[in-house]
């Protein structure tokens, strides 16, 4: 059975930064493209970055801020989020890429 489980999200103020974790079980691993994505309020779910055996790719909203890495060993895929400002608030949620699995959310709300 796969299962993805984020955390790490939270209240920050604008130029902080925070990691988000996501903890994947029920597949292989090691060799999957893993993707984070993020819902903020009355706007579609938009991707934000992709880790692949090919290399990692981010969004222009985020590029240069945001880092997505992961241990192998210990499944788990991470978000490094730097920088953040107001239009980072939202949902953010881990994706195993080509397929239906997503895991619950994990909220980041950036404000003063």
């Amino acid at each position: 059975q796969v299962q993805l489980v984020e955390s790490g999200g939270d209240l920050v103020q604008p130029g902080d930064s925070l990691r988000l974790s996501c903890e994947a079980s029920g597949f292989s691993f090691s060799g999957a493209a893993m993707s984070w994505y993020r819902q903020a309020p009355g706007k579609e779910r938009e991707k934000v970055a992709t880790i692949a055996t090919s290399g990692s790719q981010y969004s222009d909203s985020v590029k240069g801020r945001f880092s997505i890495s992961r241990d192998n060993e210990k499944r788990l895929v991470y978000l490094n989020m730097n920088n953040l400002n107001p239009e980072d608030t939202g949902t953010y949620y881990c994706r195993l890429e080509f397929s239906r699995y997503w895991g619950q959310g994990t909220q980041v709300t950036v404000s003063s």
